[in-house]
């Protein structure tokens, strides 16, 4: 059994640990948090409020890391130089720049790094691609991706790492909408360009953004609407949809609907979920991080890898980018994103997936 540890007992790490116990493959057997009074509710294992001190003692296999944006980077490189395999939470890292050292931390270690885009692996995804892929529903033309969230003041006030721009990087579109920027794209293909307005709707003091509108266009051809925002007022479901020269697919509700030729949606799969969780965290968690563990075990790549999760932050870095334009917001090219890094890396952020067609 692999040996794993968690690092950051916030909010999410409890669906870190329902994957973590459910798996055949890795044992829970050490956590870490800088607040000494969460040892009290983690009796169970050995408590550290130091990780490099839980590296050093543990002999951990895999380590879990659970933390605020900022610390992605560098936990991941203390991490991977103590020998441990990395599970991380999204995102990647705060910003682009970061990413592309996490990129090349993975390309130059035979540690394994793999990025929680855990809807991937939702049974509605999952089935949207097999039929885009498979079935003859003609060229995809378009695809739309909305989440119309809600966060009080008190997300920020509780947290307020989550409102600043050095420790948060963004706001909506990096911490609630990346998983959606990530499966547009794992559907569009490679990027071309983006145009896009990020803004604030809520009044709440914060320096990240709580809401964007954009749009994408892809290589392939397919045009992409986004729009995402913290300023509604509750967490309304998810919607990805899909338009092809045939048919029409949406996934709403945690099912994979396509619409008939009388205009009447019909369902095809509905995601399973786990009992007692928060509506958007479906089964994605234990598949992955079980997948990502056999991966280890066996020695191959079947999980999210680094290079994968790099084209959602050129989505975010590309918005950035656009929004931060005088006046109305300007069409970035990626090719200019690229260009704008050094030439040593610049060869290292081709995007991996194929434009599904």
């Amino acid at each position: 059994m692999l040996r794993v540890g968690l690092i950051g007992l916030g909010e999410v790490s409890a669906i870190h640990v329902n994957a973590i116990n459910a798996s055949e493959y890795g044992e829970l057997v050490a956590v870490c948090d800088v607040d000494p009074d969460k040892k009290s509710e983690w009796m169970e294992f050995p408590f550290f409020s130091d990780m490099e001190s839980m590296l050093q003692k543990m002999e951990l296999d895999v380590v879990h890391i659970c933390l605020p944006h900022y610390l992605h980077q560098p936990a991941t490189a203390l991490c991977v130089e103590y020998g441990a395999h990395v599970y991380l939470e999204k995102p990647l890292a705060i910003n682009y720049e970061e990413s592309l050292k996490q990129l090349e931390l993975a390309e130059s270690t035979d540690r394994k790094i793999c990025v929680s885009f855990q809807n991937r692996f939702n049974r509605s995804f999952m089935k949207l691609l097999d039929i885009l892929k498979n079935e003859d529903v003609g060229e995809i033309t378009s695809i739309k991706g909305l989440v119309t969230w809600f966060r009080p003041e008190s997300y920020y006030t509780s947290k307020p790492w989550r409102g600043r721009k050095l420790e948060a990087g963004y706001g909506s579109i990096i911490n609630q909408s990346i998983h959606t920027l990530d499966l547009i794209q794992l559907i569009g293909g490679e990027l071309k360009s983006c145009k896009a307005s990020l803004s604030n709707l809520t009044d709440y003091a914060i320096e990240v953004e709580d809401t964007a509108s954009a749009t994408f266009t892809f290589k392939s051809g397919v045009k992409a609407f986004f729009h995402g925002t913290n300023a509604y007022t509750e967490n309304s479901s998810v919607e990805l949809q899909v338009i092809t020269e045939k048919e029409k697919f949406t996934i709403k509700d945690s099912r994979l609907y396509f619409t008939n030729e009388d205009g009447r949606k019909e369902v095809i799969v509905e995601d399973d979920r786990i009992p007692g969780s928060k509506f958007y965290y479906g089964m994605g968690h234990r598949i992955l991080v079980e997948r990502f563990y056999k991966s280890i075990s066996e020695n191959t790549e079947d999980y999210v890898h680094v290079r994968e999760a790099i084209p959602a932050m050129e989505m975010i870095e590309m918005m950035d980018r656009s929004s931060k334009n005088t006046g109305n917001a300007q069409r970035v090219k990626r090719e200019e994103l690229l260009h704008d890094t050094t030439s040593e890396n610049r060869g290292t952020r081709v995007h991996t997936e194929e434009a599904v067609q």
